[in-house]
Order: C-alpha cells, then sequence, then structure tokens
C-alpha cells in the first residue's frame, strides 16, 4: 500500500477505511489485554472474592479501559480529555498501594478511597497551567525514561512465562518469546507499510501460534466464561477509611507525573511537539472523571499504559479511529466474558517477546526528551540523581526495611514514583532557587565592576 494511501494513518481526523483500522486496533488489544486485567486478578485474590466476583472485576477493568480511552479521544464538554491517541487501563503504578489496602481493609475501602483521591486529581487537572512549572522536559524526560527501565523487567518475567508460574524461565517460554520479537523486528525493520506497521500484531499472532503446538494455551477459563453479563452499581460499596484515602491519594498524584510525562512521550515521540496545557489538563481530568464512575461500578483506577504509547511512538498511526477500534473490542469483550477470556489465553512469553522492544523505544523517547533541552550541570544533576535514588531503592530488596510499611509500599516498589519526585525537587532547587541567585550575583559583581571602572576613569580625567 502506498505512502498517500497511508497517509490517514497519521493524522488524527484522517480519513481511513475499516481494513486499514482493523489491524492496528487489534494490536493494541492484544499488547494491553494482560495488563488490563492482570491487576483486578491480583486485588480479587487479595481480598478473597469468589470466582463470581473476580469476573466482575475483570469485566470492570475492560469495560473502563474501554471508556476511560474514549474519553481521550473524544473529550466530554471538550474539556475532559486530552483529544490524543492515548491507550488507557488498570492503573499498575496503584496495584502495590490496592493489594495494601484491600488485604488490610478489603474492596469497599479501595472504591471509597478511589472514589475521594479521583476527585481531587480532577480538581489539580483544572488548575494544571498554574502548576505546568513543575514539569519541564528536563522532569518529564526523566520520568519517561525512568517509566522505560521500569517496564524492562516485566517484559523479560513476561518473556520468562509470567513470574510466579512453575514453568518461569523455561527454555519453551525464551524459545516462543524470541520466535515472537523475531518476526516483531523483522517486520519492523525489514519491510514496508501495513506490514512494518502491524508488527506487534503479526509477531503475536505467529508466537500464539507456536504457543499452540507448543500446548502452552489454556482454554479452560474460555469454556467456563458465561456469554453476557450487565455491571451494577455499588456491587462492592464504598468505604471511607483515612489511612487508604491518604495513602491512595498520594499515589494518584504521583501517577498523574506519569500520566503527563506519558502523553508528551507520545506526542514528541508521535507527532514531534510538547503537550499543550489544555492536552494536558484534560488528560487529567479526563482520567479523574472515570476513576470517579468507576468507583461507583467497581472498576479500579486507570492509568496511560505504557506499551501502547511506545506503538504509537513506533507506527505514528495517531488517526483517533485506531484506538476507537480497540475501544469497541474491549467494551464488548467487557460485557461478553466469554470474548474476554479469548484474550487472556495469550501466553505471557508471547506478550514479552512482542513488547520489549516497545518498553525500549519508550525509553529512547525519554533520551530524546532530556536531550532536548541543554545538558547543563543543573540538568544532568535533575537527571542523573532522580535516576539513581528511584532505581536504587526499587532495584535494593529492603533498603527501606527500617521505616513503616506504608513508606515502603510507596516508595520502594516503583522506580517512577520516587524518581518522579525528585526530579521535580531537584529542578525547583538547581534550576528555579539556585540559578535565579547566582544570576542576580553576577548582575551584582557586573554592576559594581562598572561603577568603579567609571569612578576610575572620572579621577584620572
Amino acid at each position: 500500500m502506498s505512502e498517500n494511501k497511508l497517509s490517514g494513518l497519521f493524522a488524527y481526523d484522517g480519513h481511513i477505511s475499516v481494513d486499514e483500522v482493523a489491524p492496528l486496533g487489534l494490536q493494541h488489544v492484544v499488547a494491553a489485554v494482560a495488563g488490563i486485567v492482570t491487576p483486578g486478578i491480583m486485588v480479587a485474590k487479595i481480598c478473597n472474592l469468589n470466582a463470581a466476583n473476580t469476573t466482575i472485576i475483570i469485566q470492570t477493568s475492560l469495560i473502563f479501559a474501554g471508556l476511560a480511552t474514549l474519553i481521550q479521544l473524544f473529550p466530554i464538554f471538550r474539556r475532559f480529555g486530552a483529544r490524543l491517541p492515548m491507550m488507557m487501563g488498570a492503573s499498575f503504578a496503584c496495584v502495590p498501594i490496592l493489594l495494601m489496602i484491600g488485604g488490610d481493609f478489603g474492596i469497599a475501602d479501595i472504591f471509597g478511597a478511589q472514589l475521594v483521591g479521583s476527585i481531587i486529581i480532577t480538581f489539580l487537572g483544572l488548575i494544571l497551567k498554574k502548576i505546568r512549572i513543575l514539569f519541564p522536559p528536563i522532569v518529564t524526560g526523566t520520568v519517561i525514561l525512568s517509566i522505560g527501565l521500569s517496564l524492562f523487567p516485566t517484559a523479560v518475567n513476561y518473556i520468562a512465562g509470567g513470574a510466579g508460574n512453575s514453568n518461569f524461565g523455561s527454555a519453551k517460554n525464551w524459545a516462543v518469546a524470541l520466535i515472537t520479537f523475531a518476526v516483531v523486528f523483522y517486520f519492523n525493520y525489514f519491510s514496508k507499510g501495513f506490514l512494518s506497521l502491524s508488527s506487534i500484531l503479526n509477531g503475536m499472532v505467529i508466537g500464539y501460534l507456536v504457543a499452540l503446538m507448543l500446548g502452552m494455551v489454556d482454554f479452560s477459563p474460555v469454556h467456563s466464561a458465561a456469554f453476557f453479563q450487565v455491571i451494577k452499581p455499588f456491587h462492592f460499596g464504598l468505604s471511607f477509611k483515612i489511612v487508604p484515602i491518604i495513602t491512595l491519594t498520594i499515589v494518584f498524584l504521583v501517577d498523574t507525573v506519569q500520566t503527563i510525562g506519558q502523553f508528551t512521550a507520545t506526542t514528541v515521540g508521535s507527532m514531534d511537539r510538547q503537550p499543550s496545557d489544555h492536552e494536558l489538563s484534560g488528560a487529567i481530568m479526563g482520567k479523574g472523571l472515570i476513576n470517579i464512575i468507576g468507583s461507583l461500578f467497581g472498576g479500579l483506577p486507570v492509568g496511560t499504559f505504557g506499551q501502547n504509547v511506545g506503538l504509537v511512538i513506533a507506527t505514528r498511526a495517531i488517526n483517533k479511529f485506531i484506538l476507537t477500534f480497540s475501544c469497541g473490542i474491549l467494551l464488548v469483550a467487557g460485557f461478553v466474558p466469554k470474548f474476554a477470556s479469548i484474550l487472556t489465553t495469550i501466553p505471557y512469553a508471547v506478550i514479552g517477546g512482542a513488547t520489549i522492544s516497545v518498553f525500549a523505544t519508550i525509553a529512547m523517547t525519554g533520551i530524546k526528551t532530556i536531550t532536548s533541552v541543554k545538558m547543563t550541570k543543573e540538568n544532568s544533576a535533575v537527571v542523573g540523581i532522580s535516576l539513581a535514588f528511584g532505581i536504587g531503592v526499587a532495584l535494593s530488596q529492603n533498603s527501606l526495611a527500617g521505616f513503616p510499611e506504608w513508606v515502603n509500599t510507596i516508595f520502594g516498589s516503583s522506580e517512577v514514583i520516587l524518581t518522579t519526585i525528585l526530579a521535580i525537587v531537584l529542578n525547583l532547587l538547581l534550576n528555579h532557587v539556585k540559578k535565579p541567585q547566582e544570576i542576580k550575583a553576577k548582575k551584582a559583581v557586573k554592576v559594581k565592576t562598572t561603577v568603579e571602572k567609571a569612578q576610575l576613569e572620572h579621577k584620572y580625567q
């Protein structure tokens, strides 16, 4: 297919046909589906939910992933949503705190805390323009880079078969993952047109067939799933306790910076520009709104999906109808559990082999964003020190063992959270407190020197 015919894919409002949309839209679904349903399964286990309620959590995860993505594509009242191609789904950044709340309190406390925290975040989005100074490219680039780096172990865990599986690290898992990766690599770099754009989907199809032949695909979830089921409001109830509310709200605030980083990565990587204040404000308010509604229906907090950001950047296919197609599949899957169960049969090894290069793209976008500004001594410190602490603490298990458990849960479980906080603080100290003082001091010295020179000239005239 010629580049002219493909041009509609690379414009947000471009005209494209179903046969152009379908493979790219499906590619986003298969890349995201495991990440969308996995947090719900983890929360269901920690809260000791029965099979029926676990199915409901999976349903709401799929439905609200679709709704959250639609809001970002088609903003409500032109205010709630960014009007940018961003796949949304259950937020992994919130998972450690959700598990803590679910284990120590209960699932109703999760949704009560989510409701309060989401209202606060929606208000934050409303005033984002006034605090945008906190998120210059040197900060968002550092956050994007930390997101990419944090996803590398996730990809490798998937490649090895999914952490906790009995066959984790087996040669069979690695073989399937490497075959999948090889197919993705070939189509991405040695083909053109749609074969190149749909390289992830091509790799996952081939990988799935190989896994099927090797007996790695389990169809039991398909047999046990129902054909249709409607979700009802307040099924899990709401409970409001101060500790869950404060803890989850803190994570929401940090995740907001991650959201800014992901949207920045999307526009920088696929549109060659920074996102506007209005777009970022809409992105945060849209996410806040869908999380408010989700708390009432049992939908876990949603966030941006790094692997799909990588897909958008890699293909530069930003047409709104691509992700609209993806949303249609997610909504159908949410209301038809039988269909959703088919997507969950994709082995982790296939997902890992297909997405590791995508995660690499995210990290490189972070580097590109960082190097778009002058790497002064101060900016180098912002990047280096933030990553050193953020990644170092996350990779050093029990390094925060002497602190309360909530400190380790928030700051020790994710490279992104501590990196984000330090990047903001260091940028403020070095580029907004120290630098102006240095400039003021230099001006004072210059003025003094000029005055003294004038006095000497006057004296000897």
